[in-house]
């Protein structure tokens, strides 16, 4: 996601935050919800109450970054509430932004190759 090589780790707030909280305050949060550096260059989600629209905060190396969408007409589907953060791939987290059900994406199971010998 934004331009970052490989895979990025991805951390959820599963509980709303007040969406009147910019770069600062969410980087707070980041150190106080997630017990994490909020400049690790992961993705912090963080949601409304109405959970139409998000928030990611992410540290690019140059600067942190704040992207805040709103849907029109519809609510992002959200993991369930309770105490706490989760993880998700940035599989995941790209349907999440879409708009779409992140959970229906699942990573393809590939089989163990053989060696040969």
């Amino acid at each position: 996601m934004l331009g970052q090589g490989g895979p990025v780790k991805v951390y959820v707030a599963t509980r709303p935050v007040d969406f009147r909280k910019g770069i600062d305050g969410l980087a707070l949060a980041v150190q106080e919800m997630f017990g994490l550096d909020p400049f690790c260059g992961a993705v912090f989600v963080f949601r409304a109450r109405r959970a139409d629209r998000i928030k990611l905060l992410i540290w690019d190396q140059t600067g942190m970054v704040l992207v805040h969408k709103r849907l029109e007409g519809g609510k992002f589907v959200w993991p369930q509430v309770r105490d706490g953060v989760m993880r998700m791939s940035s599989a995941q987290l790209s349907a999440l932004f879409e708009g779409l059900d992140w959970r229906l994406v699942r990573p393809q199971r590939s089989r163990r190759p053989q060696v040969a010998g």
